[in-house]
């Protein structure tokens, strides 16, 4: 496989470097790599496969030389420079919310719908990581027992707020262990020993931006703009790990057991359920992981056709990280992402 030319915007945050962490254990195709970053880190270095890397400003410029582009920043910066690189010629694997209810931009999970990818138009979206866990989960059983409705509480780790909201929950917890006041900076209110049911901003409706997301980004990775989705996404006292418990009903009814051996053979997923020796996933044991952890599938009790069950992934990795590099690994594979030097050959050898 011929080698890529890749960027990374956003390299410095928490994500971006769990990013490069990936990026080198599966041993992505990587001809040459930038790493960007706003300009107040411009200078700074990184590493990349044992050799220091310089941090450059992400501006315009920048992506003139560059097959993909991997965005992890925030929404204003993704939807001020994604267009550039697109016209300098590289595909964009972007992981902020700018484009994912674009209908013209592929949402894309690659364990679900891969096949999405080939209509893009030089940008590919990647969902919130709580959608990607649950839609990696979920999609399996969908395919043989249509989904109807999902009804789902979140656990969001902190880590998911950057670096920030990780410094914070550690020092507010030594705060409050010393008997010493505490004033919150990242969230409104104090996080260490607490919950939060408030991730983004409210609503008119009263669900929080990141539930109503949790909505469109499932109806459009499943292609089932008519499936009823409910969320309610609390923040907790975790660094690392979502955890999701979910009530799904389906068109018939499905047995717990059919859903286990389902999920067994479904790629991304390992299914820890038996309750009997409290064998089940949990955030602290998923960190670090490629997998979706699923477990406590169980019928649900309130309705004929319906399962219950307990989802847990590394927000940072698979939810995020991940996704976007499988994103760039199916299209590769498929032919639907190439390197420009690829192309270029190509074209050449047709006129030969």
């Amino acid at each position: 496989m011929e080698g890529f030319s890749i960027a990374v915007v956003g390299a410095t945050g928490i994500v971006g470097q769990e990013f490069i962490k990936v990026l080198e254990q599966r041993d992505f195709p990587v001809a040459s790599i930038q790493v960007l970053a706003a300009d107040h880190s411009s200078g700074a270095k990184l590493f990349f496969e044992h050799e220091r890397v310089e941090v450059r400003e992400a501006k315009p410029g920048a992506f003139r030389d560059v097959d993909v582009a991997f965005f992890f920043t925030g929404p204003d910066v993704s939807s001020r420079l994604s267009p550039l690189a697109v016209e300098a010629g590289a595909v964009v694997i972007d992981s902020s919310p700018a484009y994912r209810t674009d209908p013209s931009v592929p949402l894309v999970v690659p364990e679900a719908n891969a096949g999405d990818i080939e209509r893009h138009r030089g940008i590919i979206a990647s969902p919130g990581c709580s959608t990607v866990q649950m839609i990696v989960a979920l999609c399996p059983l969908h395919r043989i027992n249509p989904i109807k409705r999902i009804v789902v509480s979140t656990y969001h780790a902190v880590s998911s707020s950057g670096a920030a909201a990780v410094k914070e929950l550690t020092n507010q917890s030594r705060l409050v262990l010393e008997g010493r006041r505490i004033c919150p900076h990242v969230y409104s209110h104090q996080i260490a020993f607490n919950l939060l049911p408030e991730i983004d901003v409210f609503l008119d409706n009263g669900y929080t931006k990141e539930e109503q997301r949790m909505l469109e980004e499932t109806r459009k990775i499943l292609h089932a703009e008519e499936m009823a989705v409910s969320a309610t996404c609390v923040r907790v006292p975790v660094y690392f790990g979502h955890g999701q418990a979910v009530n799904v009903e389906f068109s018939s009814p499905i047995n717990p057991n059919e859903a286990r051996a389902a999920l067994a053979e479904a790629p991304g997923v390992r299914v820890l359920d038996d309750p009997s020796v409290s064998f089940y996933p949990q955030p602290w044991a998923a960190s670090g992981s490629d997998s979706v952890f699923v477990g406590r599938i169980r019928k649900d009790i309130s309705h004929p056709n319906g399962l219950a069950m307990w989802i847990v992934a590394d927000n940072l990795r698979k939810g995020s990280a991940l996704n976007a590099l499988q994103i760039a690994e199916a299209g590769i594979e498929r032919g639907w992402i190439n390197s420009k030097s690829g192309v270029r050959a190509a074209k050449a050898n047709k006129r030969g």
